[in-house]
Order: C-alpha cells, then structure tokens, then sequence
C-alpha cells in the first residue's frame, strides 16, 4: 500500500490555484475578525462542502474560475455581504488596539493565569456558598482534619464532599458511606457548572 501526504501549499499548486501572499499577521486578523463576525457563516455564502459537489455534477470543466463563476451566479451578493461584516470587525479591532498598552497586557495574562484558572477549577466555596443560599443556613469549609475524612464543608449541619462528576465512583460512594457524608457532584460546562446534590 502507498501513502502519500500532499500538503497545503503543494495542493494549491497542483490544482493551479494561486492563493493571495498575505503580509505577515494580516491573515491571523482577519480570520478572527471573520470568527467574530461570522462572515463566513452557510447563512452568509451558502454551505460550501454541499455547493462544490452540486457544482461537479452541473460542469464538464472543473477549473477554479468556472467554480468562482457557478458559485457567484448562485451567491451574487455573498463575498460583498461577508467582505462588509469582516470590514466592521477590523474596524472594531483597530480602534481597540491602540487602547491597548503593556499594563494591559499584564493585567490581561494575570486574569487568565491566575482569576480565570482559579474560577475554573475551584468550585467547592461557590457550591457550598450557593446551596447555603438555598437552603437559607450558613456555611463553612472545611477544617484540615475533617478534610482528611473527605468533608469540604458544611451547610448547616450536613457535611458535604464536592467532586467533579467523573468521580462518581464506589471510592466516592464508600467516603460518603463512612463518614455520612452527602456528595455534591459538578459538571464543568462552557457556560458554568451543573450541580448535582445529593438528597
């Protein structure tokens, strides 16, 4: 059996399709002012993994200006309509990055290392602080000695162990079991957390 990897660039060049040399940076930009702008969208210029096969079965010559020609007589509009939401957001991030200075920057790597990884991966004070809410009876963590037994805090009087949902496990079960415990799982999701408290 062959196998054989043919690249990016060697693609282009085989099918003699020349792509624009873009300065250096200019494309990054404007790709993620296009994943901003969603310029690009099916809603905008059509879904072209289903339009490029429609346009093999209706041609007898594949060539790349007969595909822009099947493709603008279908799409007249759709790379000015895109051209334009791409045009706004470059605006956009021009007039954003001259307010951007060093300290910025700083101030930007220390939310991301520091709040943002904290706010990620800690939740047992933001449960335990929800469920108090809830329930209407105060909270508190856990000592280092009641830690030890598998407790991360208390609302009222309930202890309760906080793990992420990939820990449902007989461990989990047997800590809850040995020291009454009531488990509390989360699942991390794009847009928060959903708990799941035991009753």
């Amino acid at each position: 059996m062959m196998i054989v990897n043919i690249k990016n660039d060697e693609l282009i060049a085989l099918n003699g399709a020349e792509s624009p040399d873009f300065p250096k940076y200019t494309s990054q930009l404007m790709n993620w002012a296009n994943q901003n702008a969603q310029g690009t969208r099916p809603k905008v210029v059509g879904k072209l993994s289903d339009l490029f096969p429609e346009f093999e079965d209706e041609t007898d010559e594949i060539t790349i200006s007969k595909w822009k020609e099947w493709y603008l007589d279908k799409y007249p509009d759709a790379v000015n309509e895109a051209t334009e939401k791409i045009w706004k957001q470059i605006e956009n991030l021009k007039d954003a990055i001259v307010l951007i200075d060093k300290e910025m920057v700083k101030h930007w790597v220390e939310d991301l290392v520091i709040t943002k990884t904290y706010n990620g991966l800690y939740f047992q004070q933001a449960i335990l602080q929800r469920l108090s809410t809830i329930l209407g009876r105060p909270y508190r963590l856990a000592t280092a000695e009641e830690e030890s037994k598998g407790i991360d805090g208390y609302v009222g009087d309930t202890a309760y162990s906080v793990k992420p949902d990939t820990y449902k496990s007989t461990n989990a079960r047997s800590i809850s079991d040995a020291v009454n415990v009531k488990m509390i799982y989360y699942t991390k999701k794009k847009t928060g957390i959903t708990v799941e408290i035991e009753d």
